[in-house]
C-alpha cells in the first residue's frame, strides 16, 4: 500500500475509488494548510486595502497576531479615504501597543501586539 493510498484512506477515499492530489490541494478546506511546513507562531500576510472596511480585516489579522503588508495603492485615488483609512490604523495599532510604519508610497508595514519597526537607518560607516 503506497503513501497516497493510506493517506486516501485517512480522508475516507477507497483506494478503489483514487484519490486526486491536485484536487485534493486546491480544495477549499485546504486553502491554509502548509504543508511543507509546521505551523508558524504567526505570519506576514499581504493585503490589498481598497476601502475603510478593510480595516476590519487587518484589526482580525492583527488579532490573530500576523503582521500585515498592506498594499493601499488602490486609495492613492481617493485621498480622504486613504488618510481615513492610515488614521484608523495607527489609532488601532496605538492601542494594542503594535506599530506601523510605510515602506514606500504604495506600502505599510502593521504589526501586532509587542512587535516593532526600526524606523531609522542605520547611520553610514
Amino acid at each position: 500500500m503506497g503513501v497516497f493510498d493510506k493517506l486516501g484512506q485517512a480522508f475516507g477515499v477507497s483506494s478503489s475509488k483514487g484519490i486526486n492530489i491536485e484536487e485534493y490541494m486546491n480544495a477549499a478546506e485546504m486553502e491554509d494548510v502548509d504543508v511543507l511546513h509546521e505551523p508558524a507562531d504567526m505570519y506576514v500576510k499581504p493585503v490589498s486595502i481598497v476601502s475603510e472596511d478593510d480595516v476590519k480585516l487587518v484589526e482580525e489579522e492583527l488579532q490573530k497576531k500576523n503582521i500585515i503588508l498592506a498594499n493601499i495603492e488602490e486609495l492613492a485615488k481617493r485621498p480622504t479615504t486613504r488618510n481615513n483609512v492610515i488614521t484608523a490604523l495607527k489609532n488601532y495599532v496605538a492601542s494594542i501597543n503594535g506599530d506601523i510604519a510605510q515602506i514606500d508610497e504604495n506600502r505599510i508595514l502593521v504589526t501586532p501586539q509587542k512587535v516593532k519597526i526600526i524606523k531609522r537607518k542605520k547611520a553610514e560607516q
